[in-house]
């Protein structure tokens, strides 16, 4: 009972931080449920995807209600990045693939995540993100560089369980031409659905906690809507910042734990 308490208390904070910087927070699922839980990693990887996919939903609805969401460019991205979480998902399961190749293979991620949000958080530009002018269509070459990027990060969530917003962004905005804060909400749309995909992979090849998942997701469920709550009482990108250092942190406890386990 004490470990759900403690498990929950992460949870609502995981869906508190999406709220308040639209990203990011989904990423602790996988070490709170490995390291709090004690959660078997592949697992751990597959019910995160759940707990991403239904945050990020979540997450849609105030930049839906702002009209910043692209539902015709979600449309073109969000079919191979469903596809690609599908094959990632599946080539996880496989017997090959250790849980300390995906565990190192997910805190490379999370570094690189916590590296673009320090940076983000650091930077003296304007919190207005630049705004790329639409086009009406896409040309051949964009519609096969949107499919491949999609394909790229859907593996790479099957595999590790991200959403890959760092990477979705901004591929909407220069391969989709989509205004920042179109692709921003866009995105969550992406992370949703190829998140459903990647857990669909997992399902049947490895074993499922789902009263755990369903109650960690509600919580960080009600976490997002608090943090939406909370938006202009909290400085972004000083968030940012701070979370960003948190999550660079929290991948080298997982580097290091992997370490000792080997050592």
């Amino acid at each position: 009972m004490l470990n759900l308490i403690v498990a929950y208390i992460p949870a609502i904070c995981i869906g508190i931080s999406l709220g308040l910087i639209g990203g990011g927070g989904s990423i602790l699922a996988v070490p709170v449920l490995v390291y709090v839980m004690e959660v078997p990693a592949k697992s751990a990887i597959a019910m995160s995807l759940v707990i991403v996919g239904v945050v990020s939903l979540i997450g849609v609805i105030p930049h839906w209600q702002q009209g910043n969401v692209n539902f015709k460019t979600a449309a073109l991205f969000t079919p191979t990045a469903m596809l690609g979480a599908y094959i990632g998902a599946r080539i996880a399961a496989l017997p090959v693939i250790t849980p300390n190749i995906q565990l190192v293979s997910f805190a490379v991620m999370m570094l690189i995540a916590a590296f673009l949000m320090i940076r983000k958080g650091t930077s003296k530009t304007s919190n207005e993100p630049e705004m790329v002018p639409e086009l009406e269509h896409h040309d051949q070459y964009q519609l096969l560089a949107i499919s491949a990027e999609g394909l790229g990060v859907g593996l790479l969530t099957g595999f590790v369980g991200i959403g890959g917003g760092f990477m979705i962004i901004p591929a909407l905005v220069l391969l989709g031409k989509t205004p920042m804060k179109e692709a921003v909400g866009t995105s969550l749309i992406v992370i949703a659905f190829k998140s459903v995909a990647g857990f669909l992979g997992y399902v049947g090849h490895v074993s499922i906690d789902w009263n755990l998942m369903m109650s960690f997701t509600v919580a960080a469920s009600l976490g997002t809507i608090l943090g939406a709550y909370l938006t202009n009482l909290v400085d972004g990108k000083q968030l940012e910042k701070v979370f960003g250092s948190f999550v660079a942190a929290v991948a080298v406890f997982i580097l290091l734990q992997v370490y000792i386990g080997l050592a």
